[in-house]
């Protein structure tokens, strides 16, 4: 005999406790009811119990107590689920896996390839041995069991029917890991993969070993156009305009002419016809967009009015930051060159202070981004710092007594500049700098140098107490940098990297993977409203909510007082290449087709059980009623 239900071990604790529970109920005294009689010695030999009476009363009550027991054990018998030995290994155990990628979204089929796959899944489930075990998981970017290992066909009937794709992607080599891992040490065992095939390469470390593979096709044809990446940014100088880049490409096996629509908050704003070859990709950077809102969206269609085979990725979803205003501390004895470039930025509130009123001015309100400029400050823990040309003994890192000076008849200028780094985005013409003096700077641990030239670094970035740096080891006055188109890009390209904005395209996160969003310091926990209403609470780690995004759209993060709009998009090539295959294969192993199982009668003892234990309670019921154990 073996146990498919609880273990033995479970079996035995669960039935001392019940057991003890029945005994010490039935040992309890009964206790009598009083009733007020007229005359007491009338009644005394009427209730006078004889011995004989006393050993019958004993009798049925211990009667009465064998047959709780013995429902009790068949109660719990039941529980286990025993099957004769060896029923699990004539049978076999079959892990089903349900494409749920975004690809099975497709309309290529009456009502679509998802209702085709749940439709072959059920015809799998109800083709089971009466000895078989299944186990239910939908795959897509992550797997996920639907039901455990069991030979119920109306729970798995069930999962099947719940079955929903996601906007994702898929990861085969984890499915078929998962599926290995439950079927491991099992000789009957096999893999039934339902979707449309069209899967990326499998990992050279999967092997299912002598565990049999399966394939269940669906989809017929892969006509699509999908948008494979839409971004969106501010001007670096007119906050109040954007532009947007959308990429589409062509799965189609013909020439197409497509509609592309570009709407700020729901309202259409640009609207574009292209002609797309088979196969070809366009990339098209929409100019100065209105930047009122904050949701950008793309959308395609078909000129014709006719639709492509996978609706998900004809449409994209973009954001763009806030514009928000930033209060900026000048503190020194003026600069002219510093004070023009502050000025082209309409959403900075400046306030001018010297270096005695430094410290009175931080007291009395807060800023954002603290600007000195040839003075020692103190800044704030949190605030961002740009130093012009700092003292030695300035925040936050004291430089080194003395200069660098240039030779005689020459000047210092940028031989490396790091443009990756978003302060140095969008310097063209900064190699063209003339510098006089360099002050002498010690690198920390996690500085990065930005510039440098022959004298070296010339501009440094970092972190201090919990707040960005920049730090400028020239004093501007002394060079022609004020009259480069660099100068106030440098600068506002700071101010935007301490406060989180960025000049640069703001990609979208992609779905079906784990999104790693920044929150405001000191924030401990986040919540994100998906697009379909569901709100999840997510950990932050170092800083930035863990998420793992499974829906395309518009997503809202909610960390203390600050609510973020946050965009995710399909944006994966494989899956808009929807164009399904007739045949699986997995290293040397080609799938074959599911066979039914072999026909015969379940071998079920617990229905057996459960019919003896109710036989018991109706026995129990006559029994009572005509007084034998009571």
């Amino acid at each position: 005999m073996e146990w498919l239900g609880l273990a033995p071990t479970q079996l035995a604790t669960l039935g001392a406790v019940a057991g003890v529970a029945v005994v010490a109920f039935y040992l309890l005294k009964q206790r009598r009811r009083r009733v007020l009689v007229p005359f007491a010695p009338l009644w005394a030999r009427v209730l006078e119990e004889r011995p004989s009476a006393k050993l019958f009363e004993r009798l049925r009550r211990l009667l009465s107590l064998l047959l709780q027991l013995v429902l009790l054990g068949l109660l719990v018998v039941a529980l286990g689920d025993p099957r004769p030995a060896g029923a699990s290994r004539r049978g076999r155990t079959t892990v089903l896996l349900l494409d749920a990628s975004a690809s099975m979204a497709a309309t290529d089929v009456p009502g679509g390839r998802a209702a085709a796959a749940r439709a072959a899944a059920q015809r799998i489930v109800r083709a089971m041995g009466p000895d078989d075990r299944m186990l239910v998981a939908q795959m897509d970017a992550e797997v996920t069991a639907l039901t455990p290992l069991t030979d119920e066909s109306t729970a798995l009937e069930s999962a099947v029917a719940g079955y929903r794709p996601r906007d994702t992607g898929l990861d085969l080599s984890r499915a078929l890991r998962f599926a290995r891992d439950v079927l491991r040490d099992n000789a009957h065992g096999e893999v039934i993969v339902v979707g449309d095939g069209a899967y990326g390469p499998v990992a050279d470390d999967v092997a299912l070993g002598g565990t049999a593979l399966r394939f269940v096709g669906v989809g017929r044809r892969g006509r699509n156009l999908g948008l494979t990446a839409f971004s969106a940014r501010r001007y670096p100088l007119d906050r109040s305009r954007c532009e947007a880049m959308v990429e589409l490409q062509s799965w189609s096996d013909r020439p197409e002419s497509v509609v592309l629509t570009v709407s700020v908050d729901g309202a259409p704003i640009e609207r574009a016809r292209l002609r797309v070859a088979a196969g070809e990709r366009v990339q098209r950077v929409i100019e100065r967009l209105s930047g009122g809102g904050e949701r950008l969206e793309a959308r395609i269609a078909f000129e014709d009015g006719t639709h492509d085979d996978l609706p998900v990725d004809d449409v994209a979803y973009a954001t763009l930051p806030e514009r928000r205003r930033a209060r900026v501390l000048t503190v020194g004895d003026g600069n002219r060159y510093l004070e023009a470039a502050l000025l082209l930025d309409e959403y900075l509130d400046v306030v001018e202070a010297t270096a005695v009123q430094a410290s009175a001015a931080l007291a009395q309100g807060h800023f954002d981004v603290v600007i000195s400029d040839g003075v020692a400050v103190t800044v704030p823990p949190g605030v961002g710092w740009i130093a012009l040309r700092p003292p030695p003994g300035g925040s936050p890192r004291p430089v080194e007594a003395g200069f660098f000076s240039a030779p005689a008849g020459g000047a210092i200028g940028f031989e490396r500049i790091d443009r990756r780094h978003p302060v140095t985005r969008f310097t063209s013409d900064l190699e063209e700098a003339h510098i006089g003096r360099v002050a002498r700077y010690r690198l920390a641990s996690g500085d990065r140098v930005l510039g440098s030239g022959s004298a070296g670094p010339l501009i440094v970035a970092g972190d201090r107490d919990g707040g960005r740096f920049v730090l400028f080891t020239f004093d501007v006055r002394e060079s022609d940098v004020p009259l480069l188109v660099s100068w106030p890009v440098m600068l506002i390209n700071a101010i935007d990297w301490f406060s989180g904005e960025d000049g640069a395209f703001q990609s979208s996160y992609r779905t079906g993977t784990a999104w790693r969003m920044p929150v405001p310091a000191g924030v401990r926990a986040a919540t994100v409203e998906t697009p379909s209403g569901r709100r999840v609470r997510v950990p932050v780690m170092e800083g930035r909510a863990v998420f793992f995004g499974a829906e395309a759209g518009f997503h809202r993060l909610h960390a203390g007082e600050s609510h973020t709009l946050i965009a995710g998009n399909l944006s994966d090539p494989e899956e808009s290449a929807c164009a399904p295959r007739a045949t699986l294969s997995v290293g040397p192993t080609r799938a074959s087709a599911p066979t039914p199982g072999r026909p015969g009668l379940r071998r079920e003892w617990w229905i057996a059980l459960l019919v003896a234990a109710a036989f018991i309670v109706v026995a129990e019921w006559a029994t009572w009623h005509r007084r034998v154990t009571v």
